[in-house]
């Protein structure tokens, strides 16, 4: 079983899309121009800027299909968020910087959603949720495939009866946030939930999670455990992602990484640091909140190249990232793929 836009494409390699700075509309253009499927990362951002970088990639690339992916909006739960504010408050003191407060909980996404409707691209994907059906049937009358991102067969099996086309089944070992629909943290590895999501579902499988190149994609393509990999990790480190110098040196220089909610109140992969070891233990699951309560300290650190306090996701593969251009990348997976 394929979708229109899997079966199109030359190599069988999704660029993730990475919230929050990483992914650029030059990185979608430069995975889709050479033969993969770019996606603008639309979470975190205005609708103003994800019309801007549609527009850009849609004229850069033509005919060729690139992606959007959105964040499911998230109900308050209830978590004691000033209380883990008041924990933090020696972190605040430290960077000089602001606690910060939750303006829109939604991230814009009625009007983010309607913009596609009226603007169709190729592909929507979903993280955090999938969409209803009656907005996958919206999306699909203007001509957009629909995917969701899901992290346990549970929502798998909610994404299939809603009429979606593709699953982007991600494992433990994805870096950055973990996209399961109630916030939690299953360990089950990505070998695992695909043979899990494929017995609740027959749509075709993204696989993400901690995969490097086309060696790492391979054995999945070849077994009929995936149709597809999504990688993101891999693609830090390119000239086209928008990456921190600094995350970008720590991603050679830490050796583990960790799944925290103390950047964001939901549970994200990164490379672990001292922000981490301190406060994960008393973050509150309580996303978006604790991710502006803690946008300054993180911009602070950043601008000083100070990784103590910085969310740097990164999947369980990190150390083997390389420098390089997308292109040079997206060419040596497809010659392990024999494509």
């Amino acid at each position: 079983m394929t979708t229109r836009i899997l079966s199109e494409l030359r190599i069988p390699i999704v660029g993730a899309p990475m919230a929050g700075g990483p992914s650029t509309p030059e990185l979608a253009a430069a995975v889709s121009s050479a033969g993969g499927l770019g996606m603008i990362a639309g979470a975190l951002s205005t609708p103003e800027k994800l019309a801007e970088q549609v527009d850009w990639v849609r004229s850069t690339l033509g005919s060729v299909a690139f992606g959007v992916n959105l964040f499911m909006p998230e109900d308050a739960t209830g978590a004691d968020v000033d209380a883990y504010a008041a924990r933090l408050q020696p972190w605040f003191d430290k960077y000089d910087a602001t606690p910060g407060t939750l303006s829109r909980r939604d991230d814009f996404y009625p009007e983010k959603f309607e913009w596609l409707i009226a603007n169709p691209v190729p592909l929507v994907s979903s993280t955090f949720g999938t969409f209803s059906a009656d907005e996958v049937t919206r999306l699909h009358d203007v001509g957009t495939e629909v995917w969701a991102t899901v992290a346990r067969a549970e929502d798998a099996s909610v994404s299939t009866a809603n009429g979606v086309d593709a699953l982007v089944v991600q494992g433990p070992e994805a870096g950055g946030h973990r996209s399961t629909f109630d916030g939690s943290a299953p360990e089950a590895p990505l070998a695992e939930l695909l043979d899990a999501v494929a017995a609740v579902s027959s749509l075709p499988r993204i696989a993400a999670g901690g995969l490097m190149d086309g060696n790492d994609v391979a054995p999945l393509l070849d077994s009929g455990a995936a149709h597809a990999a999504q990688l993101g990790t891999a693609l830090l480190d390119t000239p086209e992602a928008g990456t921190r110098p600094v995350h970008r040196e720590q991603l050679r220089r830490i050796t583990t990484t960790a799944v925290t909610r103390a950047f964001s109140g939901r549970p994200a992969r990164g490379l672990e640091n001292e922000f981490m070891r301190e406060n994960s233990a008393d973050a509150p699951l309580a996303y978006p909140d604790v991710h502006y309560l803690t946008s300054q300290l993180r911009a602070k650190s950043a601008a000083l190249g100070d990784p103590s306090a910085l969310s740097m996701w990164a999947g369980t593969g990190h150390a083997r990232v390389q420098a390089l251009p997308t292109a040079e990348l997206l060419a040596t997976w497809a010659r392990q793929l024999g494509r």
